[in-house]
C-alpha cells in the first residue's frame, strides 16, 4: 500500500511538473505570437523571427499532446517564417525591402475560389474519415490561414482582411468548443488585424508617393 501511494504521488508530481513546463512554454509562444502580430503591423522584418520561434514551440507542444496535424501546420508556419524573412530582406540596401502591394479583385476572386475548393475537399475527407467537429469550417480556417500566411510574406495589403474573416470564424469554433480564453484572444486578433490593414494601407500610400516623387525628380 505504501509503495502504491509513493508511486501515485511520484506520478502526480511528475505530471504537475510536465503541465507547468507546458504552461510556461505555451505562455512564451503566446507572447512571441503577439510580438509577431505587433511587429508585422509595423512592417518590421523582425516579426518573422518572433513567428519562427513561436511556431517552433507550438510544433513541439502540439506534438506532445498528440495534435499531430496542428504540429505539421506549425512546421509549415516555420518554413513560411524563413520565407517571409527572405522576402522582406531582399534588396534591403535602402532598408525598405519588399513594398506593400494591393492585388486586384479578380486576382483575389481566383485565389478565394481555389482555396475554397481545397477547403471543401479537405472538409469532405475530415467529415467522412475523422471525428472532427465542424469539419468544413475547420478545414476552411486552416486552408485560408495557409494561403493568407503566404500573402503576408508577399506584403499583400488585403491579407489583413482575410485574417479578420478567419479569426471571426475561429471565434465561433472556439466558443462552440468551450474555449473561452482562446476566443477572447482571437477577438483581440480581430482588432489587431483591422489595425494592421490601416497601418499597411498608409505605408503603401507613403511608399507610392515616395516612388512617384523619386521618379519625377529623376
Amino acid at each position: 500500500m505504501v509503495d502504491f501511494w509513493s508511486a501515485f504521488v511520484s506520478s502526480l508530481s511528475s505530471a504537475m511538473a510536465q503541465a507547468n513546463a507546458l504552461t510556461l512554454w505555451e505562455a512564451i509562444a503566446v507572447v512571441l505570437a503577439m510580438a509577431y502580430l505587433l511587429l508585422a503591423m509595423r512592417g518590421s522584418i523582425w516579426c518573422w523571427s518572433a513567428a519562427f520561434f513561436s511556431t517552433a514551440i507550438y510544433t513541439v507542444l502540439f506534438w506532445e499532446v498528440s495534435l499531430l496535424m496542428e504540429s505539421v501546420l506549425n512546421i509549415y508556419y516555420m518554413a513560411m517564417a524563413v520565407y517571409g524573412y527572405w522576402m522582406w530582406s531582399r534588396g534591403r540596401g535602402d532598408d525598405k525591402g519588399v513594398v506593400v502591394v494591393s492585388w486586384s479583385l479578380s486576382r483575389h476572386s481566383l485565389l478565394i475560389g481555389i482555396t475554397t475548393l481545397a477547403s471543401l475537399m479537405v472538409g469532405y475527407l475530415m467529415a467522412n474519415y475523422t471525428q472532427a467537429a465542424f469539419p468544413y469550417l475547420d478545414a476552411a480556417t486552416t486552408c485560408f490561414a495557409v494561403m493568407t500566411t503566404y500573402l503576408v510574406a508577399k506584403k499583400v495589403l488585403e491579407n489583413w482582411l482575410y485574417w479578420v474573416v478567419i479569426d471571426v470564424v475561429s471565434i465561433y469554433l472556439y466558443l462552440n468548443k468551450g474555449l473561452m480564453l482562446t476566443s477572447l484572444l482571437f477577438i483581440l486578433y480581430v482588432g489587431m488585424a483591422i489595425g494592421g490593414y490601416f497601418l499597411w494601407r498608409t505605408t503603401m500610400r507613403n511608399e507610392q508617393q515616395s516612388a512617384n516623387g523619386q521618379y519625377s525628380y529623376e
